[in-house]
């Protein structure tokens, strides 16, 4: 699993970072390009949380991506 965040580039656009990380996953000219962006790398790595930063830097939102294959569906396949 790995957290994104999305924010705002200090020259230009939005970029989605790793948790952690101080490398650039993904810059793009919009803030919807870098959560989808961010939202597409949280699922092929087995699912996380992605935070959208607003302008002033503080988390606006979050969002729970589930992981593309769980290890573990519910027995349960009642309707």
């Amino acid at each position: 699993m790995s957290d994104y965040h999305v924010v705002k580039n200090p020259g230009d656009g939005w970029d989605a970072k790793q948790n952690n990380t101080q490398r650039v996953s993904f810059h793009g000219n919009t803030q919807i390009e870098a959560e989808t962006a961010a939202k597409r790398y949280a699922a092929n790595s087995g699912g996380g949380e992605v935070r959208i930063h607003g302008l002033d830097g503080r988390i606006r939102d979050s969002d729970t991506v589930p992981p593309g294959k769980d290890p573990f569906p519910p027995r349960d396949k009642r309707h």
